[in-house]
């Protein structure tokens, strides 16, 4: 599945439980068009112990969201859909609400 979003940009969820909540994208499943977003849909883990000094238990961590649920989020704190532009020789991103290169 193809996206213009990267690691370490800023999403908004647009869709689902977690709706209006925004963060930081952690990774992108192309393949499984699946998108690792931080502090969105989290889920309750039971974790074994592996050694003597870590501790085990019910853990909370973030799971995959699908990509069309988010949208980049501008400078301005709202979602916007991005867009590829040349800028001389190079290819860059840039916010279809504002214009500006990303």
């Amino acid at each position: 599945m193809k996206t213009k979003l990267k690691k370490d940009d800023t999403v908004m969820v647009i869709a689902g439980k977690d709706k209006g909540k925004t963060g930081r994208v952690l990774k992108i499943d192309r393949d499984a068009g699946r998108i690792l977003v931080e502090g969105v849909n989290m889920v309750k883990k039971a974790q074994k112990k592996r050694n003597q000094n870590d501790t085990g238990g019910i853990i909370e961590r973030e799971s995959p969201v699908n990509i069309s649920n988010v949208m980049y989020v501008g400078k301005d704190g709202k979602p916007t859909r991005l867009g590829f532009r040349l800028q001389g020789s190079e290819k860059v991103r840039f916010s279809r609400k504002t214009g500006e290169t990303i």
